[in-house]
């Protein structure tokens, strides 16, 4: 660890690339720090349950030495997976094994126990909690501002502070584009008594439900919960022009009546029953092929470099494939300073997110189409 020998480094984003990243410099002694936004640990998680990739997710956590304890908290049979049309009915369902040998295989944790897994793997102290980051002045290193008002020095910043980034500015001006579709995000607790018709159909894993250009997606949770999502094309501010109250159930639900017509009353269950309104999420991808001049000391990953919508499901994975890579090239001995191994990172991390972020605006496309439910079978069939 020639290159970071003696360095102070600063992880902005504490979620599961920022993490993953810590916990793999930490291993070899480095000396680092993660600022994270969140009041404290005990912030409920929210969103769907995450599919970790052979190549990516896992193959990271294998490197940080924590598969134990992932395979102690993954759920089997949450992968288990559901194609139905508008009306609910049962178009196609599989699961790929979980197994050592299986790399098709996704097996499914929730965002808690992951977080769990990797912040329980750290020095105490690692994460200084209620650290939203506000700028940096930059000197002989940096001296970075947070909302609390506090400050803290740092040779080597790396943002991992996700798609509205503050450390991004800071390395480039390229900014994302939008995606042409809109998302909104719920959540339903208890399901199996609150959505008893959806839990039924769920069954523990996921349904995959596109039709008229649209898509709904539902996850089940370790505990008793489920997301859901919609996802439709919009203007890019819609958001801001439809005039819903988000945070309304009768709205949102008149929404979903008007938007989803014709689609099976068995769907209205997930919008009477949301707790805690619904999330609007327009969707945006940084453009394919991005370049930037290096840094020595400062860098970014996931979101943060590479910011694309989840319709290939890659997002996670390549937060954490990044966290490993970057480590990888900041503790070689083929690097004789920080720059070059920033560099060497950087060129992998951008050729390999401006093929997935191509293939995941396709798939957007495809998902989004009259064809959508078509695309979405054939691909399914194929893989299966």
């Amino acid at each position: 660890m020639t290159t970071i020998k003696n360095k102070k480094i600063a992880i902005i984003g504490g979620g599961p690339g920022g993490l993953t990243l810590a916990r793999l410099l930490q291993m070899n002694g480095a000396d680092v720090k993660v600022y994270e936004r969140d009041a404290s640990r005990a912030v409920r998680v929210q969103g769907a349950t995450l599919d970790l990739h052979y190549d990516s997710g896992l193959k990271a956590l294998a490197a940080a030495g924590l598969m134990d304890a992932f395979k102690a908290n993954y759920r089997p049979g949450a992968d288990r997976m559901r194609v139905t049309d508008k009306n609910a009915e049962i178009l196609f369902e599989d699961s790929f094994e979980a197994d050592d040998d299986n790399e098709l295989a996704r097996p499914e944790i929730d965002r808690g126990p992951l977080r769990n897994i990797l912040l329980d793997s750290l020095q105490p102290g690692t994460v200084v909690w209620d650290s939203n980051f506000i700028s940096m002045s930059e000197g002989d290193g940096f001296l970075l501002y947070f909302k609390n008002k506090s400050s803290v020095y740092a040779d080597i910043v790396i943002g991992a502070d996700g798609a509205n980034s503050r450390i991004r500015p800071f390395v480039t001006p390229i900014k994302p584009f939008y995606a042409g579709v809109t998302a909104l995000e719920g959540a339903v607790y208890n399901s199996e008594t609150a959505v008893p018709n959806i839990h039924r159909l769920l069954q523990g894993g996921k349904i995959f439900a596109p039709g008229d250009e649209k898509c709904l997606f539902v996850n089940s949770k370790g505990d008793g919960s489920l997301a859901f999502y919609t996802s439709c094309k919009t203007p890019e501010t819609w958001v801001n022009d439809c005039a819903i109250d988000f945070s309304d159930r009768l709205q949102t639900l008149a929404w979903f009546k008007q938007e989803f017509n014709g689609w099976d009353g068995i769907w209205d269950e997930l919008f009477e029953n949301a707790n805690g309104g619904l999330i609007p999420r327009p969707q945006y991808c940084m453009p394919f092929e991005q370049f930037w001049q290096a840094r020595p000391d400062l860098t970014l990953l996931g979101d943060a470099a590479h910011l694309m919508p989840p319709y290939a499901g890659e997002g996670v994975n390549m937060a954490m494939l990044d966290a490993l890579e970057l480590s990888e090239c900041l503790l070689s001995d083929d690097f004789t300073n920080t720059g070059s191994a920033i560099a060497a990172y950087e060129q992998q991390m951008r050729a390999r997110a401006g093929e997935v972020a191509k293939m995941t605006m396709e798939q957007t496309a495809a998902l989004h189409s009259p064809e959508g439910l078509d695309h979405l079978l054939a691909m399914f069939r194929v893989n299966g």
